[in-house]
C-alpha cells in the first residue's frame, strides 16, 4: 500500500498541513507538532530561485498525503538566527521531523519522483541511525565549521570521506572545493569540477562554488593593486573602473566588507554604469558568500535600501 497517498481518512483542514511559521513559534510548529505526525520544514526566501521551484511541488505532495505528514515554511531572511541554530549553509534546505527530531533532510531543489520517495521514507520511519552515531549532516555540519576556524586539512579529509561513502554528496564536494580555494589551489578545483558528474554538476552548492571560483580567478589579478587604485580613486572618487577593480583586490585579499561597500558605493554613485556592472558583481559575491551568510543577507538589503530609495 502506498504510503503516502491513500489517507483518504484524514480531514485536517489545508491551513493546518502548510503553514508559514518562525522562530517564535518553532517549537510549538515543528518539535511539539512533530510527535503526533511528522513535518517537513522547507527553509527558503524570496529571492531563491530553486526555493520558487521546490516549495510549490513540496507543497503539492504534502497536501496529496492527507494529513499524513505536514508542512511548515520558513524564511531564512526574517528568521537568521533559527538558520544558524538549523546549520543552514545553502537553500533550499529541507528537514523533517518525527518525534520532536530531525530524521532526514536534504538540500537543493528535487524532481517530484524524489519527493514523493524522501515523504514516504520519512512517513516509514525516517532515515537517522540508531544510538549516538552521527549523521551525515552532522558530521558536514562540523566539517562547515572546522573548515570556518581555518583548519582546511581537518576538513579536507572529513569532506573526502563522506565522498567515499557518498560520491553524490553536493555538500561535501562542495566543501572540499572550498577546501581547495582556500588552499589557494584553483586549479584543483578547477580540475575537480570538470570531473564531476552532470548531475553533481547541476547542483546549487556546485554553482555557489563555481562562481566563487570565477570570482577568486578574477581577484587574483587585481592581486597587489589596491594601494594604486586607492589613489586613482583619491584623484576621482568617481573612477568606477577603479573602485570595481579595488573591490575584487580587497575579495581576493580576505575583506569581504571592504569589497561590499566599494560595489555598493559603484551603485550609490551611478547605477547604470557598464551596464549596472556594480550590482551584478554585488550579485555575484552573495552567490559565493553563500544566500544565508550574514554579510549576503545584510548587504542585499543595503542594497535593495539604495535602489528603491
Amino acid at each position: 500500500m502506498d504510503i503516502l497517498f491513500n489517507k483518504r481518512n484524514q480531514t485536517t483542514a489545508t491551513a493546518d498541513l502548510v503553514k508559514e511559521s518562525g522562530t517564535a513559534a518553532f517549537m510549538v510548529d515543528v518539535i511539539e507538532a512533530s510527535r503526533k505526525v511528522p513535518v517537513i520544514v522547507d527553509f527558503w526566501a524570496p529571492w531563491c530561485g530553486p526555493c520558487k521551484q521546490l516549495g510549490p511541488a513540496l507543497e503539492k505532495l504534502v497536501l496529496a498525503a492527507r494529513g499524513a505528514v505536514r508542512m511548515v515554511k520558513i524564511n531564512v531572511d526574517e528568521n537568521q538566527q533559527l538558520a544558524a541554530q538549523m546549520r543552514i549553509q545553502s537553500i533550499p534546505a529541507v528537514y523533517a521531523f518525527k518525534d520532536g527530531r530531525p530524521v532526514d533532510g536534504f538540500v537543493g531543489a528535487l524532481p517530484e519522483s524524489q519527493l514523493k520517495a524522501f515523504i514516504q521514507r520519512v512517513l516509514a520511519g525516517g532515515a537517522a541511525p540508531g544510538g549516538d552515531e552521527p549523521t551525515i549532516e552532522e558530521v558536514l555540519a562540523q566539517a562547515n565549521e572546522i573548515l570556518a576556524e581555518g583548519d582546511v586539512a581537518t576538513a579536507s579529509t572529513i569532506y573526502r570521506e563522506i565522498l567515499a561513502e557518498e560520491p553524490g554528496n553536493a555538500v561535501a564536494a562542495a566543501g572540499l572545493l572550498r577546501c581547495m580555494m582556500v588552499a589557494g589551489d584553483l586549479e584543483g578545483a578547477k580540475a575537480m569540477l570538470a570531473g564531476l558528474s552532470p548531475e553533481l554538476a547541476k547542483a546549487p552548492e556546485i554553482a555557489q562554488i563555481r562562481g566563487a571560483l570565477a570570482l577568486a580567478e578574477e581577484a587574483a589579478t587585481k592581486a597587489g593593486a589596491a594601494t594604486d587604485l586607492r589613489r586613482r580613486l583619491a584623484n576621482d572618487p568617481n573612477d568606477h573602473q577603479a573602485r570595481l577593480d579595488l573591490a575584487m583586490a580587497y575579495f581576493g585579499a580576505g575583506e569581504r566588507e571592504a569589497a561590499v561597500d566599494e560595489l555598493l558605493e559603484i551603485v550609490r554613485r551611478d547605477r547604470a554604469w557598464n551596464e549596472d556592472a556594480g550590482r551584478k558583481q554585488l550579485v555575484k559575491l552573495f552567490e559565493a558568500f553563500g544566500h544565508t551568510d550574514p554579510l549576503t543577507v545584510t548587504a542585499r538589503r543595503r542594497l535593495s535600501a539604495l535602489l528603491f530609495s
